[in-house]
């Protein structure tokens, strides 16, 4: 396990006051130290795009951990296969993309095996909710498909739902007025779709939960990634950012959820639209849930990452998709840290 001399105590993050944050500067600040949290020892993740890929990579790695998955517009784990241009060819909007599933999965059995992903039974008792809309043009349905068919071989009928039959386009679809519409996919990539998605992921992975709030009323902490995971120095950006309902604030049991953006979705490109409109927060302060909002942005080498992608194709290094890859160490780190 990570351990650090930095204490939570000591690393100082700074709260953002309840005004939105403006883009590309955001709003002044007053420092304070992280409150105390008492998170449960299971978590939930999600994602959208390349944070759906990579939602899915933390899964596998972390499986004894994480106990729920929802993936929002992505394909199976590991369809690069450590290649740009498989992931362009395979993986994305080609007509043709067809994902090598028995490759990719002796390739997923091998790495289960050396104990460089949880093992397959750590599997067997999550609940994952999965999310293709059919008028994707940036991730194209069948990739999707792949996706939901390499998760049957490791999750049961009933715990594993794939929602496929809503004709939106690219991005996370929302009940929330004034954002893009439901059949374009652009910048922030956030819907006005009359269709709770985050209240359809939650309650796949959680079971019963309570409606939202009307407001989200909690605190929203921005976080020292490259203190708190020194893994994170060089792979994500030196800030993230965590929601805390004041329950948890207050000493509360709650649970984790990590949500990761998609590409061109970080704070630096889109403002604060991810962390704060996606419906998430709003349903962490009626069911007592912390939501971290990791941050990649885009790399100093530009090739690589010119969109602030999270790594689902290799940039970072071959075992970008196992427990020794750079991203998942730094994402791992800040759990720990949380705790």
């Amino acid at each position: 396990m990570f351990k650090t001399s930095l204490t939570l105590s000591s690393i100082m993050v700074a709260a953002i006051s309840g005004s939105l944050l403006t883009h590309p500067l955001l709003a002044k600040e007053d420092e304070t130290s992280l409150p105390k949290l008492q998170l449960a020892p299971h978590l939930t993740v999600s994602g959208l795009s390349s944070g759906g890929y990579f939602a899915a990579q933390f899964h596998l790695a972390f499986a004894n951990e994480v106990k729920g998955a929802a993936i929002l517009a992505a394909g199976p784990v590991y369809c690069a296969k450590n290649d740009l241009m498989q992931a362009l060819g395979n993986c994305m909007n080609q007509p043709t993309a067809t994902p090598d599933l028995p490759a990719i999965n002796q390739y997923l059995a091998t790495q289960q095996a050396a104990g460089k992903l949880a093992p397959a039974t750590a599997l067997a008792d999550s609940k994952v909710w999965l999310f293709s809309g059919s008028a994707d043009a940036t991730v194209l349905p069948q990739v999707s498909t792949a996706l939901y068919q390499q998760y049957q071989q490791w999750i049961p009928k009933e715990a594993l739902r794939f929602i496929n039959d809503q004709p939106f386009a690219h991005h996370f679809p929302t009940k929330q007025a004034g954002f893009t519409a439901c059949d374009k996919s652009e910048s922030p990539f956030i819907a006005s779709c009359n269709y709770d998605a985050s209240g359809q992921l939650l309650s796949h992975l959680l079971g019963a939960i309570k409606p939202p709030a009307s407001q989200a009323s909690g605190q929203l902490v921005k976080l020292q990634q490259h203190q708190l995971a020194p893994a994170a120095a060089g792979e994500l950006a030196a800030e993230g950012y965590l929601y805390i309902p004041e329950s948890c604030a207050s000493g509360a049991a709650c649970r984790l959820h990590i949500s990761f953006h998609g590409c061109k979705q970080d704070v630096s490109q889109v403002g604060d639209a991810y962390i704060r409109h996606t419906g998430l927060n709003e349903y962490a302060d009626t069911n007592q849930l912390v939501i971290l909002y990791p941050q990649v942005e885009k790399s100093a080498m530009a090739p690589f990452n010119p969109n602030g992608c999270w790594d689902w194709w290799g940039y970072s290094g071959e075992h970008y998709a196992t427990i020794d890859g750079p991203q998942l160490k730094a994402v791992k780190q800040l759990v720990e840290a949380l705790r």
